[in-house]
């Protein structure tokens, strides 16, 4: 099981990993009893994605369980924070003490065409032409890494998850943030490339 990433930093243990045919995945071995009927008709490769994230839980917190609240993981033993994103061959787990959400896109022109469910016009003017593809992912991947610190099923990333002017040149210090009636929650992302992919982090 080489390891392909490691974003990890003071406050947070962050990996990710390539599949490779040659890793073995033992079902059996690796997810919870609890998620069982979860998986039944996952699609092979969303299987392994999920056998992928509970290898690297293995390696880091061997007695830990991935479970689910309303759809959202936590750690049992709840003695960490935990975020985990997949999109295969990759899948990536961040376990930190304080809340984090991460997130992977591979980078895609498909994107253009759902701009509308994500972002206001106001929220696009200082996007160059020729890079929509690349700044719109990290829009998506900065809101989904958001949603997984502060989410709600009343909560849509067009209205509740901002993402502030930023330069591919300043990738490691993203102004974002959260907010409704009752909340506006500043954050910073920061977010890696690798393999046509994006990666974010968002940590509090």
């Amino acid at each position: 099981m080489p390891l392909y990433r490691d974003f990890s930093d003071d406050n947070a243990t962050i990996l990710v990993w390539k599949y490779d045919e040659n890793d073995e995945l033992n079902i059996d071995e690796l997810l919870e009893p609890e998620n069982a009927e979860k998986v039944k008709d996952y699609h092979p490769k969303k299987l392994l994605e999920v056998l992928m994230v509970r290898k690297l839980l293995k390696s880091l917190k061997p007695n830990s369980k991935i479970l689910y609240k309303e759809r959202e993981p936590y750690l049992f033993p709840k003695d960490a924070e935990i975020s985990i994103t997949h999109s295969y061959p990759f899948a990536a787990i961040a376990i930190s003490k304080n809340k984090i959400g991460i997130d992977i896109e591979k980078f895609n022109p498909k994107i253009l065409r759902v701009i509308d469910k994500f972002t206001y016009e106001n929220e696009r003017g200082f996007i160059p032409f020729d890079t929509e593809v690349i700044f719109y992912t990290i829009i998506w991947s900065v809101k989904e890494s958001m949603y997984k610190i502060h989410h709600s099923k009343h909560w849509s990333l067009k209205k509740h998850y901002e993402v502030k002017p930023f330069e591919l040149k300043h990738l490691f210090d993203i102004s974002c943030r959260v907010h409704d009636d009752q909340i506006s929650d500043e954050l910073k992302a920061r977010v890696k490339f690798f393999d046509d992919y994006c990666f974010t982090i968002v940590e509090e």
